[in-house]
């Protein structure tokens, strides 16, 4: 029984750590190119910082699994279940696809992002054009959510 919590708070864990890591870089390659854009432009602020945030999300999609795991094995707020070791290393296993999936899609919708800030910087007009090329990176940081969740909720403890 120890195990299966062990496993189940282990694939939490990678959850919110990995998808946030990503975010943290991809937001940060932004900045990178944000912080270029502004010095020349400082009214770009508001769109720079639109691009900027959207590799945030993943981060916030591996805390919103961490939390159904801490719900589910019930550690937020409710009764501890017994979690068998194969129980958790299910768990452990739903948790990967936004943990890994977070991670890489987040840095690589930075480097989306900051081609859209660059993009931006010479033709402000195309804002919307350089809103959809980070959200391709997206829809697959959302298909990864999507994976965890769908696989965490057809876990019978």
């Amino acid at each position: 029984m120890e195990l299966g919590i062990s496993l189940s708070l282990l694939g939490a864990a990678l959850s919110a750590a990995l998808a946030g890591a990503g975010s943290a870089i991809g937001v940060g390659i932004a900045g990178e190119s944000a912080g270029g854009v502004m010095t020349e432009d400082p009214s770009k602020f508001g769109l720079c910082l639109i691009l900027q945030a959207l590799p945030g999300t993943q981060g916030i999609y591996g805390i919103i699994v961490t939390f159904i795991v801490l719900a589910k094995v019930g550690l937020l707020g409710g009764e501890s279940v017994a979690v068998s070791w194969i129980q958790g290393l299910a768990i452990f296993a739903a948790c990967l696809p936004i943990a890994i999936g977070g991670w890489l899609s987040a840095i690589a919708q930075g480097k989306t992002s900051a081609a859209s800030i660059q993009m931006m910087a010479k033709r402000p007009e195309e804002m919307g054009k350089a809103l959809v090329l980070p959200a391709m990176v997206e829809t697959y940081a959302v298909l990864a959510l999507l994976t965890s969740i769908i696989m965490l909720m057809s876990i019978q403890l």
